[in-house]
């Protein structure tokens, strides 16, 4: 018997709905891991002392929305539900009320053995095929020599000073960011960066605002140092400035050239209002610029940092999608003022970034291999880009609305549909496709809202894209929405 005891209340809504919610939770924390076996319906009623009218409730609920699945003559058992982060349980809608729009929707009978995956739309896969493996040998071949061992020992707290002067000159060049090597910081991941500009900033239960959708990641940094999180709705040109004033929040996150999940580009006009709400407060702007390289209408969009001429803006970029999230590498260009402020308070902490990648990446960028490379995957991102609106606009027309095209390596995609976003996942991997669901990426779900989900394109082959929206196609078909008269089946944001 696994060790399940949930806590019944009283009076509050009925038992087999508490249970349910247990099970949510436990399979969403992964303390219910893929593949594990369910106690039979007698076992846990019996340890339980709880009719197995409840039981059976409960886990009929949780195959309604994918959580678990019933394998003939062996039992219950809980899918591979591995989609980018929880998907928050449906709150309770009043005692003795079934759970919101999942019971009317039939999911497709579960196989005997889980479908292994033929395709990934993973939103923050790249493409390593075409990594330049032989030049990053060669530079961290020249880094090991012998003569070169200091790099074997602790660094500079910030970063290496060469491929600082490096990125400096970069990021002037491409990105219109204003930096000197001195105001550059090395590290191993945003969410490491995040963590830094916290303790920073150093006042816990102080508010912090983020846009509504926005990137889960750095919200739970923010969550778990103790900040207040205030998401700020988003209006069609970006995040709303006004209701970001009326949060009374001094801190701000924004993903402005490529917002995560939507794809929304800001505009000059909304970045310079955002500006003059930072003049104005004395706030700080965090603007995470993680795939500003890829951009296929048009020049990359610059940075906000660069029409910054008070020092409100934290710069914050990364090497994961343009290189391997394996290197573990991303930076921050912070203003003047609160350099001095990092070099007292963080004095004494070591770069959290691999020596030898950082010296190995200084010689990939000086001898001009880096922007050799962003421009040969642009091209190909622009490529497989293509190929996906293609295939989503082929095969589903006007059932799904598109999101975020033209830039960085994934689409969102609207699914006029009465399923929910968790049971549309679970029946994709039920045919070997594993889409990912932009639920979790909201702090309140949008009520009556279209089940969305993001499309990376960036690790998959245009074959394997073609196949997998194919495929997918087949699976949905059955459960997408008569069509709506007059709707552009794709329509762009930014």
């Amino acid at each position: 018997m696994l060790d399940i005891s949930p806590r019944f209340v009283e009076g509050s809504e009925p038992l087999y709905l508490q249970l349910y919610r247990y099970f949510c939770t436990e399979i969403q924390g992964r303390r219910l891991i893929s593949g594990t076996r369910l106690p039979s319906v007698r076992a846990l009623s019996g340890f339980l002392q709880v009719s197995k009218t409840t039981v059976e409730s409960a886990y009929h609920q949780l195959m309604a929305e994918g959580y678990i699945e019933s394998w003939e003559r062996s039992g219950f058992y809980v899918v591979d539900v591995d989609w980018d982060g929880p998907v928050p349980v449906p709150v309770s809608t009043g005692k003795g009320q079934q759970p919101s729009k999942t019971a009317h929707v039939q999911t497709p009978a579960p196989t005997s053995l889980p479908v292994p995956v033929q395709y990934d739309f993973h939103q923050a896969r790249v493409d390593a095929e075409h990594f330049p493996f032989e030049r990053w040998r060669k530079y961290t071949n020249q880094c090991m020599q012998e003569e070169n061992k200091h790099v074997l020992y602790y660094g500079d707290g910030q970063g290496e000073p060469q491929l600082r002067e490096e990125l400096a000159r970069y990021l002037g060049r491409a990105r219109g960011v204003q930096a000197t090597p001195e105001q550059i910081v090395i590290g191993a991941g945003t969410q490491v960066m995040i963590s830094l500009l916290m303790i920073l900033f150093g006042i816990r239960g102080q508010a912090v605002a983020m846009e509504e959708p926005g990137y889960h990641g750095v919200r739970a940094v923010f969550s778990h140092l103790g900040y207040d999180v205030r998401p700020i709705k988003l209006e069609e040109d970006g995040i709303d400035v006004e209701a970001l004033s009326e949060s009374g929040a001094q801190l701000v996150y924004i993903t402005p050239s490529h917002q995560d999940p939507s794809g929304i580009v800001m505009p000059y006009a909304k970045r310079l209002k955002l500006l003059h709400w930072a003049n104005q407060t004395g706030s700080y702007i965090m603007e995470d610029d993680y795939d500003g390289e890829f951009r296929y209408h048009g020049k990359p969009i610059p940075s906000l940092q660069g029409l910054d001429t008070q020092g409100r803006v934290i710069y914050l970029g990364t090497f994961s999608k343009a290189l391997l999230p394996s290197i573990r590498m991303s930076y921050m260009v912070l203003p003047q003022a609160l350099l001095a402020v990092y070099q007292e308070k963080l004095a004494d902490f070591d770069q959290s970034a691999s020596r030898i990648h950082q010296e190995t990446l200084a010689l990939f960028m000086k001898n001009g291999d880096w922007e050799r490379h962003i421009r040969k995957m642009r091209t190909l991102y622009r490529k497989k880009h293509g190929v996906l609106l293609q295939c989503l606009q082929e095969h589903f027309g006007t059932y799904i609305r598109i999101k975020g095209q033209d830039a960085g390596l994934s689409v969102t995609v609207e699914v006029e549909s009465k399923s929910t976003p968790q049971q549309l996942t679970q029946i994709a991997a039920a045919s070997g496709v594993r889409v990912y669901p932009t639920a979790h990426k909201w702090v309140h779900p949008q009520e009556n809202g279209l089940p969305a989900f993001q499309f990376g394109f960036g690790g998959q082959t245009i074959e394997e894209i073609e196949g997998g929206i194919r495929l997918l196609k087949r699976a949905w078909e059955p459960y997408l929405q008569v069509e709506r008269e007059n709707k552009n089946p794709i329509q762009g944001i930014g």
